[in-house]
């Protein structure tokens, strides 16, 4: 909706705000007209920017990056609402109001997301189960100012989790804006994914205070042989004022997050470190941040991580961007991070290469980052940190012999694969436009998979270690025989 004015003042202002951009060449800038008019002294936008009107003003928010997450490039042309007169142009972080986008006409628009692609079912990649780590396994998936964008990632982060590795439901937390599935856009019916409903579970809204709730949950719990795993999703920010990085967090109280001055939480990488730094000791902590400005994360949480081995993967570096993907659903660097952990995209279709590139049959979180940075091109600049033994951490069980895995698949294989196979039926042409949702196979494989891994594992184990002593007893003699016939040679 445009702002109560004349057409002949909106037409002004337009026409002004078209040149302004155009005398500068600034040919990706999108320009939209904020719908409200401001008074003398009210705030344009977040608290943090401190921009304030000097008189009745109206506002056109300039978005230099209209591709990327927030906070990134965007500027506010101020006019006088009466004349129609440019008053000044002010650099800002936020829109006026992230959440309230409605409150903005765009009326120049230069860069967009492409089209998605009509969802397509790809032949499932059947997956060997996951051998269940010792310990129990927990995971945080938190994100405070929500787009569907950010919930999809945390959709697949989620499916992830419970499909591929076997976590259990109640060991996941989720935060997430207002304590729902809500996003402050468009949510779409059915996840884009894989055309089914989504199943993430909400616990609590997207505050810091939550956070807290579900750490003071799990170190009521966490032993030292077990894992936690954290997953920050939305926007954040560095405004370089000497605080850091953070990440934007929901607003709480009697007002909706954020309200309609744009006002959201900030979340700092020091409150973050400060707060995973009340967990006593346990195995191993693995985070990975999709956030603009996550790497000034990574440092704090390892330097306050109480955790035996730690890894961080961040989409951006302490003062650059993170983006979406080409098509707005997801957000690139975390997409490709989770379909490496995973093992095949949300679709089921195959990976563009095998992340598991020293082929130990595990896919640990170098590898996963390493997937990540050579399949994106949408211009992030991720970073890596992790303490001495972080960068092999996995989200599943390590194998001590590099051929273990197969063996384990080999036999697995007979026993899961037809139960696979009906829950997947082949694909049709055409194509399904729905294929069967795969939770019902994967529910009853990590249902099963403990007591099975009891069984199996000791009997591997003795069989390896009887094969062991066999044919040491045989291939002694051999090299016995070959040593005498070189000394013989001398």
């Amino acid at each position: 909706m445009l702002p109560n004015l004349p057409d002949t003042i909106l037409n002004k202002i337009r026409t002004h705000a078209l040149r302004h951009i155009a005398e500068r060449q600034q040919t990706k800038t999108n320009l939209s007209l904020e719908q409200r008019i401001y008074e003398r002294g009210d705030r344009i936008g977040p608290a943090k920017q401190n921009i304030r009107a000097e008189g009745a003003t109206a506002v056109v928010f300039a978005d230099d990056e209209p591709l990327a997450n927030f906070g990134h490039p965007c500027r506010y042309l101020l006019y006088d609402a009466k004349s129609g007169e440019f008053l000044k142009e002010v650099p800002a972080r936020f829109p006026p109001s992230i959440v309230s986008r409605k409150r903005l006409t765009s009326f120049f628009v230069q860069t967009v997301y492409t089209n998605p692609l009509p969802y397509r079912p790809w032949p499932p990649i059947y997956r060997c189960p996951r051998r269940i780590p010792d310990g129990n396994r927990y995971a945080i998936l938190f994100c405070g100012l929500t787009q569907a964008r950010h919930l999809n990632d945390m959709e697949f982060c989620y499916r992830t989790l419970i499909d591929t590795y076997g976590f259990q439901a109640a060991n996941i937390y989720v935060c997430n804006y207002d304590g729902t599935l809500n996003v402050f856009d468009t949510l779409p019916a059915v996840w884009p994914g894989d055309n089914t409903a989504y199943r993430i579970k909400v616990n609590a809204n997207g505050t810091r205070a939550s956070f807290q709730n579900a750490l003071a949950g799990i170190a009521a719990k966490i032993q030292p042989d077990d894992m936690l795993f954290i997953h920050s999703n939305n926007h954040g920010d560095n405004f370089q004022d000497g605080n850091g990085s953070f990440l934007c967090a929901f607003l709480h109280g009697g007002d909706p997050a954020p309200n309609e001055d744009g006002d959201f939480t900030y979340y700092y990488a020091s409150e973050f470190a400060a707060d995973i730094a009340t967990l006593p000791a346990y195995r191993s902590l693995v985070a990975m941040m999709e956030q603009c400005c996550s790497g000034g994360f990574n440092q704090p949480i390892l330097n306050s991580s109480t955790a035996g081995a730690t890894s961080v993967s961040a989409a951006a570096q302490p003062t650059t961007l993170s983006y979406p993907s080409n098509d707005g659903n997801w957000d690139t660097f975390a997409y490709e991070w989770i379909a490496a952990m995973n093992g095949a995209n949300p679709d089921g279709s195959a990976l563009a290469s095998n992340p598991d590139t020293n082929h130990d049959g595990v896919v640990d979180t170098q590898e996963a980052y390493n997937y990540a940075v050579a399949n994106d091109n949408v211009g992030d600049q991720p970073l890596f940190s992790a303490s001495a033994t972080g960068a092999a951490l996995t989200l599943d069980q390590q194998y001590e012999i590099v051929w273990w895995p197969w063996i384990w698949c080999w036999i697995l294989w007979p026993i899961f694969h037809p139960i696979y196979e009906q829950n997947w039926p082949p694909i049709t042409w055409p194509p399904m436009p729905n294929p069967p949702d795969p939770a019902p196979y994967y529910s009853l494989v990590n249902a099963v998979m403990p007591e099975i891994q009891r069984v199996l594992s000791p009997a591997l184990n003795a069989d390896l270690n009887s094969l062991h002593e066999r044919l040491g007893a045989q291939i002694k003699p051999i090299v016995d025989k070959e040593l005498a016939r070189r000394k013989s040679l001398k």
